[in-house]
């Protein structure tokens, strides 16, 4: 079996550290904490902001006990949080961004959240039933096949009866 070099150059360090420059401004995590009673993971930041995530929400810590949330790791200066009992990373500028899982995720938690049947959520519905409900969608195919009125009669087209003086002039 052959061995590899791995050969890192002056020029490879520099261009890491130029791009590390580049996120040295962005918030990062500086302190983790479960809330059991409350099951809020709460995240500090290095801006003296706060995260405050509820635990369902975040995707592979919805099961998860206090025990296994209590062992994490910060990774990455701060850019990520890792769960290695639970085996999962979590990337802190998404959480930042609301991103709290992948796509499907994400998709799940929006279902979840259009199915709630609160009274706030009743009576915006009325209100919107009372105004006529929700809009209609105008179907952008048939919008653009449609001709502008006399757009035809405007252009000179063929047909149209519009013609220019020049055409009727060479007729004579």
């Amino acid at each position: 079996m052959s061995e590899h070099a791995v050969v890192t150059t002056d020029t490879d360090i520099d261009s890491a550290l130029e791009a590390a420059k580049f996120n040295e401004g962005e918030a990062r995590a500086v302190t983790v904490e479960h809330i059991a009673g409350l099951n809020l993971l709460i995240v500090g930041l290095s801006n003296g902001r706060r995260l405050v995530l509820p635990i369902e929400d975040l995707q592979g810590l919805s099961k998860a006990t206090h025990e296994q949330i209590q062992n994490f790791e910060l990774l990455g200066r701060g850019t990520g949080i890792s769960f290695p009992d639970l085996d999962v990373d979590i990337y802190v500028p998404a959480l930042i961004e609301g991103v709290y899982g992948n796509r499907r995720w994400m998709a799940e938690l929006g279902r979840k959240g259009g199915e709630a049947r609160t009274e706030a959520k009743r009576r915006a519905a009325q209100m919107n039933g009372s105004k006529g409900g929700r809009p209609k969608r105008a179907d952008n195919r048939v919008l653009a096949q449609r001709p502008t009125p006399h757009s035809s009669v405007q252009k000179g087209l063929p047909g149209t009866g519009a013609t220019s003086k020049a055409n009727n002039n060479s007729s004579i």
